[in-house]
């Protein structure tokens, strides 16, 4: 894709540091949202819904259980449905996102887990909040979901891209967050987690088309769907160059999820490793940029190591 800004606004960053997520609107237009929806309908006979005890995301009796008989349902594979993937997969290198992925996580940023979509019917239950840099669970600090703002320089090891594909009004339920709980120093309480102390956690209002950029830093979960429509949203995450925390890509993604991408989005598959090791990275105009050492430097580690890359 071309036209790619560079920069993204003051303002965004603002408020990306302030809260901890933030909300770009009308990513996708309605003809779009209908088309990935339609995509979704046809592979439906596919979904997993999380009705083992073992498997549902929030504890017995606390407010965000919903019904306590529907379960979250899980969608894979969004990346290898061949044309009918076209439009998830822009969310790799889409141009009005390229330039918060830039911002977010740096030159090369990699898609880190195995996207999906997430279905709730009405009375389905949410999932109790988790995420954060600090460990809620052993009150230890998480480098894997870390975030800094270094310099004005915004760092994180886990952004997490929300598409919207329905919409979610007041009171519908869904995605919640704890504003600013990515720069907390503490554990965040049970009964916030649990949904019990409901006061400091919010549910953004977005259409169909929205897209939520949040930091895996950030206290996160989801509230029962309370709607008549069904929610659905596809979820990707994304890690800088060199940081990993899925494992999917290894050895290789699957067949296909790789089968007809553009070496835009190819290289956005890429595994971890540092951009000065002729890693392909997206640039500010759309196209593919390589970093490489010299040709002598990779010779000399050829003879020492038995390949051009130490």
């Amino acid at each position: 894709m071309n036209n790619i800004a560079k920069y993204i606004s003051f303002r965004d960053k603002y408020l990306f540091d302030l809260n901890g997520f933030l909300i770009v609107r009308n990513v996708f237009s309605l003809e779009e949202v209908i088309a990935c929806n339609k995509a979704i309908d046809k592979h439906v006979d596919y979904v997993q819904e999380r009705t083992n005890v073992e498997l549902r995301n929030t504890k017995a009796g606390t407010p965000l259980v919903g019904n306590g008989i529907s379960g979250r349902k899980d969608l894979g594979a969004i990346l290898e449905w061949g044309p009918e993937s076209q439009l998830f997969r822009a969310v790799l290198n889409h141009p009005i996102l390229v330039p918060y992925y830039h911002e977010f996580l740096g030159t090369g940023y990699r898609m880190d887990h195995q996207p999906f979509c997430i279905l709730q019917d009405a009375g389905s239950e949410g999932f109790s909040l988790h995420g954060g840099t600090i460990d809620f669970q052993t009150g230890e600090y998480n480098p894997h979901l870390a975030y800094s703002c270094v310099q004005g320089r915004i760092n994180n090891q886990l952004l997490a891209v929300s598409v919207a594909l329905s919409d979610h009004n007041k009171g519908d339920g869904g995605f919640v967050v704890v504003r600013g709980s990515h720069k907390s120093n503490f554990a965040v309480p049970d009964d916030i987690i649990n949904g019990i102390d409901d006061d400091y956690i919010d549910q953004p209002i977005t259409k169909a088309g929205d897209v939520i950029l949040f930091s895996e830093g950030t206290v996160h979960g989801a509230r029962p769907w309370t709607a008549s429509h069904q929610r659905r949203i596809a979820l990707f995450r994304f890690s800088p160059a060199t940081a990993c925390y899925g494992r999917s890509y290894y050895p290789t993604w699957p067949e296909g999820m790789l089968r007809d991408l553009s070496e835009e989005q190819k290289a956005v598959l890429e595994p971890p490793y540092s951009v000065r090791l002729d890693r392909p990275t997206l640039s500010a105009d759309g196209s593919i940029e390589i970093c490489s050492r010299s040709p002598a430097k990779k010779e000399f580690d050829r003879r020492v190591f038995g390949t051009p890359y130490f």
